[in-house]
């Protein structure tokens, strides 16, 4: 079964701390971190977010803002980091995901590192990260004002979708590109379904047990969304997939023929980061074009 590494941590049902950190026994008193290492796209976004970006060292492979980590060192994917280049940073904080840390903790407390675990399941937990990092890297007021203003904007959203018609949406996370192969969908428990009732929507994703699941084409054809945002990374450019002609094979499926199949291929779509507001607005103009605009590539 192929499915993506960022998708592959998404799926994971593991439990979520409100901000657990995790530190071997010292006897110093703590000290704000001046070394920061981030393994998690949305962990570096909340840190740029709440100015402590600066003290940065290094991040994932996978992280892509701000533009500035382009100069920063990689020091591993979302299951594993290179702990010989972490020891030889001297990081005093490294920052990861809930559901990277069944994977990483054990080898970073090896190392005799500080560690700070976020959630990253739910919306709520989205909010939670930006104060249990801030908190952390000592710019609690900072966070507590991100963390404001991105609930105000995500409820301005949820008041101006309040009592309209609700479409049944579909967002699909992963699959082969090119092709309706290997289809995973969010489902309930995710922030991004929250984010599509947020935007005026109606998720018709079957249960999965955990936030993110397959689905069998055959099943998709059951639920028939009105609406299919598709959020798959594929190939760019001249050789890079054509979304309308792949979902031209489930030509039957209403989002189709009305041609509400919407491409997004923005990473930052799948962070639970303060970004969770942007993407409720971009599900916004998606949904609800008559009150928001269209926002997304059909």
């Amino acid at each position: 079964m192929r499915i993506s590494a960022p998708l592959a941590c998404l799926c994971l049902l593991l439990s979520s701390g409100c901000g657990r950190m995790r530190e071997p026994q010292r006897t110093q008193p703590e000290r704000t971190p001046q070394r920061i290492v981030s393994l998690s796209p949305s962990a570096t976004e909340i840190l740029h977010g709440v100015g402590a970006f600066g003290r940065v060292v290094a991040v994932s492979n996978y992280c892509t803002y701000p533009p500035e980590v382009a100069r920063l060192p990689r020091v591993g994917n979302w299951l594993n980091a290179n702990l010989e280049q972490l020891a030889a940073l001297k990081a005093d904080l490294v920052i990861m995901n809930d559901a990277q840390s069944h994977f990483l903790s054990n080898q970073l407390d090896a190392l005799g590192v500080r560690t700070l675990v976020v959630p990253s399941q739910t919306l709520e937990e989205a909010f939670s990260a930006i104060g249990a990092i801030g908190r952390a890297v000592g710019n609690e007021r900072e966070a507590a004002e991100l963390e404001r203003a991105t609930r105000a904007s995500v409820e301005a959203i949820r008041a101006r979708t309040r009592g309209l018609e609700r479409p049944g949406v579909l967002c699909v996370v992963d699959r082969v590109p090119g092709t309706l192969r290997d289809l995973y969908t969010a489902t309930e428990g995710s922030f991004i379904t929250e984010l599509i009732d947020v935007a005026g929507g109606q998720s018709v994703a079957p249960r999965a047990g955990t936030s993110y699941g397959k689905i069998s084409k055959e099943a998709l054809l059951v639920v028939d969304p009105d609406i299919i945002i598709d959020m798959v990374q594929g190939s760019k450019g001249r050789l890079g997939e054509d979304p309308r002609r792949v979902w031209q094979e489930l030509a039957e499926i209403r989002a189709v023929r009305a041609g509400r199949v919407y491409s997004l291929d923005e990473m930052w779509l799948l962070h639970p980061s303060q970004f969770v507001a942007r993407t409720a607005r971009r599900f916004a103009e998606i949904i609800h074009p008559e009150v928001f605009g269209h926002g997304g590539r059909s």
